[in-house]
This record gives structure tokens, C-alpha cells and sequence, in this order.
């Protein structure tokens, strides 16, 4: 089955991305602080005159940042300051490459110990989460379909593999948005969204899984410094050629 390149979406604003920066800078000035309950999902469509699909498509925006908490019943709440810290990083402002350098660093100071107790801590239904992500990636690779959101919940599962909550945290702290081939990336563009990339992506995230399955910890350490330095080096050759181009 021939899979045609992802192309980036108009770059246009959304009307959600509008609010999620709006709510982004009231948080950041502390008009809501850490603990703090948002406006209802009523009086923010009023606030901003759109409708409550897009202030529920924000709210989850936010949410994966790490920046806010909705709680069943009760509303959404914001979270605690160190992770509206780590949010900043996939937030306005942020889309210099050289910024992606670094989140990339922080990524593998914490990922490449979190596949190693991945592996050695792993229960059967976590190593099946594990799969199960690595599966649906190729599923919406081969449909043609973005594929970032999954690439992230394959991190996330390894996260939570090592029974360790705070590797889990700061993961969630940091955000989908980090994740390159995530549409709603800054750092995402269309040679990131393309078939070949994530396929590549897909055949490391395979070499991850297997050492992990096996309970191979220093393969597992291994196989997720590689993926990651991979990044970085594709990150260094973009850099390199914007600076071709000055």
C-alpha cells in the first residue's frame, strides 16, 4: 500500500491554539495560580466567543503540557508551578531549533534510565502497553495519519514501566508537544511529517520494545540513546542548514 508525505497544516492560528496561548499567559502572570480552578467551560466560551469544542480542545492542550487538571465532576485545575515550568518549553516563543536541542538533552537524561527500569521492573500489562502504542503508530503511519500523539504514549508507557511516578510526571510535565512528529509540535516540519522519518522512528521505537520485552536493561539504555541521538543529530543538520542559509 503506496503512503503519501504528511504536509503541515495551515499555519494559520486555530481558534483553540488562540486560547490555549491566552490561558497560557494568565496562568504564566499568575491571574490563575498552582491548585486554582479555571472558569467553567460556559463562561470561557463567553470569555473568548468560541464554541465548546474549542475550549475543550485547548483545555486538552493544556492538560498535556502538564499546565492543568480536569477533575471528574469538580473542573479543571491548575497544576503545580514546576510543571507549568516544563510547559513553557513547547510554548510560545519556544520554536528555535536550538531550544529542541535542549529539550532533547533533558528527554535523554531521563528517558534512557527509564528504558533501563522499563525493562528490569516491567509488568506483562505494561510491556503490553508498550506494544500495544508501537502497534497503533504503524497502524496511522500506514493509513497516512499523523502519528505524534502515538509516539508519545509509546514514551509514556516506558515511563510508567519503571513503577517509578516521577519519571511519569516530568514526562507528562514536559508534554506531547516535544514530540517532533506531533503536528502541534513547534519544532515540527514537513520533513519530520514525513512517511520515510517515522518510519525510521517506528523501526527505533522497535529496538526499544524488543530490549525491553526481554529484559534487557542495558540494551534497553542503549536502544533509547540511540533513538533519541538520532534526533539530535537531525536536529544539528537543520540548524546547520538555517545557518547556510543567513
Amino acid at each position: 500500500m503506496s503512503v503519501t508525505g504528511f504536509s503541515l497544516p495551515n499555519r494559520k492560528p486555530k481558534l483553540a491554539e488562540m486560547v490555549v496561548d491566552a490561558l497560557r499567559k494568565r496562568i504564566g502572570a499568575g491571574e490563575f495560580g498552582p491548585g486554582e480552578k479555571l472558569p467553567t467551560e460556559s463562561q470561557l466560551t463567553t470569555t473568548f466567543g468560541v464554541s465548546r469544542t474549542v475550549v475543550r480542545e485547548a483545555i486538552a492542550a493544556l492538560a498535556a503540557d502538564g499546565m492543568v487538571q480536569p477533575r471528574q465532576g469538580a473542573g479543571v485545575f491548575v497544576m503545580a508551578q514546576a510543571s507549568s515550568t516544563f510547559s513553557t518549553i513547547a510554548g510560545e516563543g519556544s520554536n528555535k531549533i536550538s531550544v529542541a536541542l535542549n529539550v532533547l538533552e533533558v528527554r535523554m537524561g531521563i528517558e534512557i534510565e527509564s528504558a533501563g527500569l522499563a525493562a528490569e521492573r516491567h509488568s506483562a500489562s505494561q510491556v503490553a502497553a508498550i506494544h500495544e502504542a508501537w502497534n497503533e503508530f504503524g497502524r496511522l503511519l500506514a493509513e497516512g495519519n499523523p502519528t505524534g500523539k502515538t509516539d508519545f504514549a509509546f514514551h509514556r508507557a516506558i515511563a510508567a514501566a519503571t513503577n517509578n511516578p516521577f519519571y511519569l510526571e516530568v514526562l507528562d510535565a514536559l508534554g506531547s508537544r516535544t514530540i517532533p512528529c506531533d503536528v502541534a509540535s513547534p519544532w515540527g516540519t514537513e520533513s519530520v511529517l514525513t512517511h520515510d522519518y517515522q518510519a525510521g522512528l517506528h523501526e527505533e521505537h522497535r529496538r526499544i520494545l524488543n530490549a525491553i520485552a526481554a529484559r534487557n536493561a542495558d540494551g534497553a539504555r542503549e536502544a533509547m540513546r540511540d533513538h533519541l541521538s538520532r534526533s539530535q543529530e537531525r536536529y544539528r543538520a537543520r540548524l546547520a542548514e538555517q545557518s547556510l542559509k543567513k
